[in-house]
């Protein structure tokens, strides 16, 4: 039904251990696309058990959007070097790259957003809600549910998957710790934009880049 090679095959490609691949291939009868949902829809169970491990391993990934224009570097980790040599790592990795690129996030997580930049927010949207003329026993809550939109715009956990806007990259990745079996997290990023910050003819480049990952 299948062979040694066919198991090694997908492990390369999808990272998860021997015997799950073995397990896989024998409750998909060989297919290997079967196979890899089937490892997905295993482990995504187990996937918030491994969020306490150490992911140390990884890569450094980069993305430059046609031209020049959009350059993005961004660490991503997991807990070994096997990992991070796979096919699926790695294409994990420059989705990630492009979702920066075009999406343009602020911070990896909520956690991420400084104390005086998140209670500087919220006095906007309170004073847009007063504005409203919303009555003041509910523009707290308010806040709170317009606080969630600055996390979705900013905050690149949080964002919806510029490939498939049905996912968050949160989910991205606890689907990609389930298939591959370790943890996996982005630790960092920096985004570099052709002439930010110089007076310049506008042009919607996140557009361009999104229109590129269709």
């Amino acid at each position: 039904m299948f062979t040694a090679k066919d198991v090694a095959e997908l492990r390369a490609r999808t990272g998860a251990g021997m015997m799950d691949c073995k397990k896989a291939l024998t409750e998909s009868n060989g297919d290997f696309e079967k196979a890899t949902t089937w490892l997905r829809e295993k482990g995504i169970a187990a996937a918030s058990k491994k969020q306490g491990r150490i992911a140390s391993e990884g890569v450094v990934g980069s993305y430059i959007h046609m031209g020049g224009k959009i350059g993005v570097l961004v660490e991503v980790n997991c807990e070994t070097d096997f990992v991070a040599r796979t096919d699926a790592f790695n294409l994990l990795v420059k989705d990630i790259a492009m979702q920066i690129a075009a999406a343009n996030p602020k911070y990896v997580s909520r956690e991420d957003v400084p104390a005086d930049v998140l209670e500087k927010e919220k006095n906007i949207l309170r004073a847009q809600a007063k504005n409203e003329g919303k009555p003041e026993a509910i523009i707290e809550k308010m806040v709170e549910g317009r606080v969630v939109k600055f996390y979705k715009d900013f905050c690149l956990l949080d964002q919806e998957f510029v490939k498939d806007s049905s996912k968050t990259i949160q989910a991205v990745l606890t689907e990609a710790t389930a298939t591959i079996g370790e943890k996996i997290s982005v630790r960092r990023f920096t985004r570099y934009e052709m002439g930010e910050g110089l007076e310049k003819r506008q042009d919607n480049l996140a557009e361009e880049v999104a229109k590129q990952m269709q």
